[in-house]
């Protein structure tokens, strides 16, 4: 009996250690929602939910008295919003913008003149400035007004830049004494080729809108009072589709910099046979054939 009692209290014990870690997990579950979803007030940006259905994140870049140039506040509070953004199932894309004058100007020289090449090493400077290259939901960028130095590097890790009409590019480092830090010469080049990379970078001139686009730079360009509705319009589309295809996608593409074609294509390909252990795969095709809209369930 001594036996069967301490069996009966032990699977108690362990059923209430299961509760406890349910709920436990469960109210990690609720902190990640509200944190990811809650109101958030920011010093150098603007962070809100937009669209119809409230699918598209809109990041405005918000330091106008200095054209929106980069500082380590303003990183900061985008890889935060960044954060908050990706961990929210409801968002589908997010939107990165400016004002019609700036998306932004540079990065901030007057915080960056005093570095020294010590404490650029030791701090690992810029490091923290890629945090949009790597996100995993597709970002756009609507390119208002001046894109320059680190305004147009911050454009080019975005995986689609529309412009507006007076959009301006450019990488005047050259002209501070020197070069492109975080990502000028190697994304333009990928974008544009090496002789307009080149051209850029040795110059320091800016090319206009129209130009970004005839050079691979810009999808789009758009009159600068409809590029931000455009650009949502955009968001919104892609938010339509699978969550986990379009991040098995954006992978896809973004691999192609880093691989040979032959690693490329099997690198897709591999990529594409995984898309058909997933249920939207499934869902997308059957609705495709029944003639319907999918319902897909980011599984």
């Amino acid at each position: 009996m001594a036996n069967i009692g301490r069996m009966l209290a032990s699977r108690v014990a362990g059923q209430l250690v299961r509760n406890v870690a349910t709920n436990q997990q469960q109210q990690q579950a609720n902190l990640l929602r509200f944190y990811s979803s809650a109101p958030k007030s920011y010093e150098f940006i603007k962070a809100e939910l937009v669209g119809e259905k409230k699918n598209v994140a809109l990041i405005t870049l918000n330091r106008p008295k200095a054209l929106n140039a980069l500082c380590n506040g303003l990183i900061a509070e985008v890889n935060d919003a960044l954060d908050r953004y990706e961990a929210d199932d409801s968002v589908g894309a997010i939107v990165f913008t400016g004002s019609e004058k700036a998306f932004a100007a540079g990065a901030d020289i007057k915080e960056m003149q005093p570095n020294t090449y010590a404490k650029c090493i030791n701090t690992d400077f810029l490091a923290n400035w890629t945090r949009v290259a790597k996100a995993q939901k597709p970002i756009i960028a609507a390119v208002n007004g001046y894109a320059l130095g680190g305004g147009c590097e911050f454009a080019m890790m975005c995986d689609i830049i529309y412009a507006g009409d007076k959009a301006r590019f450019g990488q005047p480092e050259i002209a501070l004494g020197t070069i492109p830090g975080a990502g000028g010469t190697q994304r333009t080049t990928r974008a544009m080729g090496k002789s307009k990379a080149m051209e850029m970078c040795l110059t320091g001139n800016m090319i206009t809108a129209e130009e970004a686009e005839r050079s691979g730079l810009v999808s789009k360009v758009f009159p600068a009072d409809k590029l931000v509705e455009e650009a949502i319009k955009l968001g919104e589309k892609i938010s339509t589709f699978s969550p986990l295809i379009v991040r098995l996608c954006k992978e896809a593409v973004n691999s192609s910099y880093e691989m040979s074609l032959n690693e490329g294509l099997r690198f897709e390909r591999r990529h594409f046979h995984a898309t058909f252990s997933t249920k939207d795969r499934l869902e997308g095709m059957t609705a495709f054939v029944e003639k319907r809209a999918p319902k897909f369930s980011n599984e």
